[in-house]
């Protein structure tokens, strides 16, 4: 069951800013991870969502409700970190918590004391003289503290320290098992990687590529470094290489090195044994695999030069 659904999303800010036919579902359940760098389109897709903007082609819904017209209904079970964090200076961090409180009228405050403890919040103090990473515990406290069954989360960890991204990432695990409903708008692959069942990249308003994560975690194409113990190794391999493409080739020649008498080569798991076999008939200084992250694949798309296996 689709709980978010994007649909041929487009604004057009002109100077070709904004997004761009930009459509994918968020099903129950899952964690989503929509990656891309600051300026992509990631936040005007989220305010969308959030029924916060009106779209010039396409529409979004939650649960079924279209966000524009529906935006009222749609926040009674949604939870939303936004990216830049705006909050009332004249309140304390307590009575920011008992307001959001309040407009949620919630009387059980069990659940948000515990995401008290969690994130090591100290609400007490005056918010305009919080730290921004106090800041951010604060928004995090909030989104989750009526414990709603979908979540929009705008670059969640930025401005936290690494021990608490890390204590960020273990809750949403936990949040997942819950049979949360997420979506997840990062550039940190980290935390991308760690969380998401699905996944797309987002460039320059237009998405670039979908994919389930578990499809590139364990990716068929492997790609190995070798090194040649001599030049003359190195130098027979390439003319050997060269034959080859006239007739069957078990790999992809990615990339060489040869003032180090280095290669890359591209390899489907199929073909392993016989690269083995054929490679066996040089002197090696060292053969060894590379693993293939989603920082490889993402960077695949903003770096021309960057040859790398695709899913």
């Amino acid at each position: 069951m689709s709980i978010i659904q994007v649909e041929h999303l487009t604004k057009d800010f002109g100077h070709d800013r904004g997004v761009f036919d930009v459509s994918f579902t968020v099903e129950k359940g899952e964690v989503y991870g929509f990656l891309g760098p600051n300026g992509a389109g990631k936040t005007t897709t989220i305010r969308h969502i959030m029924g916060f903007s009106r779209p010039q082609v396409g529409r979004t819904l939650v649960n079924g409700m279209n966000s524009w017209e529906s935006y009222h209904e749609i926040q009674k079970t949604l939870g939303y970190l936004p990216g830049e964090i705006a909050l009332p200076d004249s309140l304390t961090g307590t009575q920011f918590i008992k307001m959001m409180a309040e407009l949620r009228k919630m009387t059980d405050m069990t659940y948000t004391e515990d995401l008290i403890k969690k994130f090591e919040l100290e609400p007490s103090g005056e918010l305009k003289r919080m730290s921004l990473g106090m800041k951010r515990k604060l928004a995090i406290v909030t989104a989750f503290m009526h414990d709603p069954a979908v979540l929009v989360l705008d670059e969640p960890t930025s401005g936290l320290d690494p021990v608490m991204q890390n204590i960020f990432i273990e809750f949403i695990k936990t949040e997942k098992k819950r049979g949360k409903t997420i979506l997840l708008s990062s550039h940190i692959f980290s935390e991308v990687d760690a969380t998401c069942d699905k996944i797309s990249i987002i460039k320059d308003g237009r998405i670039v590529s979908s994919f389930v994560a578990d499809d590139l975690r364990h990716s068929k194409i492997k790609t190995f470094k070798i090194e040649f113990t001599s030049k003359n190794e190195f130098e027979k391999f390439q003319k050997n290489h060269s034959n080859l493409e006239k007739t069957r080739v078990p790999y992809e020649l990615a990339s060489v090195k040869e003032q180090r008498n280095q290669a890359n080569v591209h390899i489907d798991d199929a073909n392993i044994n016989e690269f083995i076999e054929l490679i066996s008939g040089y002197n090696l200084k060292f053969f060894s695999e590379i693993k293939f992250s989603l920082e490889d694949y993402f960077m695949s798309f903003y770096d021309k030069e960057r040859k790398v296996n695709t899913l």
